[in-house]
């Protein structure tokens, strides 16, 4: 057996879940979780070998172990902490934004003055933001989780396999927009336009499946009380727990995923499908959904389909649209691509 160390004590709880949930009863390899306070209360516990940790503890957690690899899900901060991890171990970082590992000392200085002043002045004084990019360039490997963003510097890693859910049949039409409701990084602006002009007979339901809060849910409060008694729209003012979650997207007829092109991170420009990759993608083959994307998406997966002009029409004909999601994403298929790919990093 081949053991990996698998560390999140920064924000991708849901990546950390879908890596557990793939390598579980692996014959191959053994991981001990390293997670913080913050993602353990967010992993549904099933017998993985889970250790608390945080920046100040993992190093010397690492010491007392031999591992053939580890894996760093996350690399947005405690930088000088990740560093001195890359330059003693065989590591391969887990890298979500392409173009923020090649960011300058000269931007991230600028960055500090842009936005999140506190947060970010923390992270250079206490964190080393400075050493960012050092932490991916003396990284063994770096991964990406979209194969779109593959290059030769970057190595695609499978984790997302398509579940077998119950489906669920209804009569309406069900929508499923996933992810926090906020316009910083996906459009809803355009969501809540075409809702409100939204022209047909059949019935809708429109689930916002994120927190909602500030101008996002006052917008949200107003719109359903103003809907056609065929339209109906849910929202959250909390998060949404990984057991709804998977409730409502097990409901979804087709998934709307309105992404705006261009991002930022650490005022870094990013480019979703080509730099940096939605959750969404993931979402979509978790639970086996068509997606609509908006036109300027770059993808080359049959499931994720341009939107149309006549949305309504488009989402009643996705509803009766089958995709054969088991050919290329079961979990048998995903797990040898992954059980590769980890014996390569090896």
């Amino acid at each position: 057996m081949k053991n990996i160390a698998y560390i999140e004590i920064d924000t991708h709880a849901e990546i950390a879940r879908a890596f557990m949930d793939i390598m579980k009863g692996s014959e191959e390899f053994t991981v001990d979780y390293y997670f913080s306070k913050k993602i353990k209360d967010q992993i549904k516990e099933d017998g993985e070998t889970i250790f608390l940790s945080d920046s100040s503890m993992i190093s010397d957690q690492l010491k007392a172990k031999n591992y053939d690899i580890i894996i760093i899900g996350t690399a947005h901060r405690y930088f000088s902490t990740f560093l001195a991890i890359v330059q003693k171990y065989k590591a391969a970082v887990i890298t979500h934004n392409l173009n923020f590992p090649q960011s300058s000392k000269l931007s991230l200085i600028k960055s500090i003055f842009k936005e999140d002043f506190i947060y970010r002045l923390k992270l250079w004084w206490k964190e080393g933001l400075f050493y960012s990019s050092k932490v991916y360039q003396h990284a063994g490997h770096l991964l990406v989780l979209d194969n779109a963003l593959c290059t030769d510097k970057y190595q695609f890693l499978p984790l997302f396999y398509t579940s077998n859910f119950n489906r669920v049949q209804q009569d309406d039409v069900n929508i499923v927009i996933p992810g926090g409701v906020s316009q910083k990084r996906r459009d809803y602006d355009h969501i809540f336009k075409t809702i409100r002009t939204l022209k047909t007979d059949q019935r809708f339901t429109f689930i916002f499946l994120g927190k909602a809060q500030g101008e996002e849910l006052k917008v949200l409060e107003k719109l359903s009380g103003n809907l056609p008694a065929n339209i109906t729209i849910h929202y959250f003012k909390e998060r949404v727990s990984a057991e709804d979650y998977d409730l409502w997207m097990a409901k979804a007829d087709v998934l709307w995923c309105p992404v705006q092109q261009q991002t930022e991170f650490f005022s870094q420009k990013e480019i979703y499908g080509k730099t940096k990759m939605t959750g969404n993608v993931g979402d979509a083959i978790k639970y086996g959904k068509l997606a609509v994307f908006p036109k300027n998406y770059s993808s080359q997966l049959d499931f994720i389909i341009p939107e149309n002009e006549n949305i309504a029409e488009q989402f009643q004909q996705l509803k009766r649209q089958s995709f054969d999601f088991q050919k290329n994403y079961s979990k048998e298929s995903i797990r040898k691509k992954l059980g590769d790919v980890l014996n390569g990093l090896i």
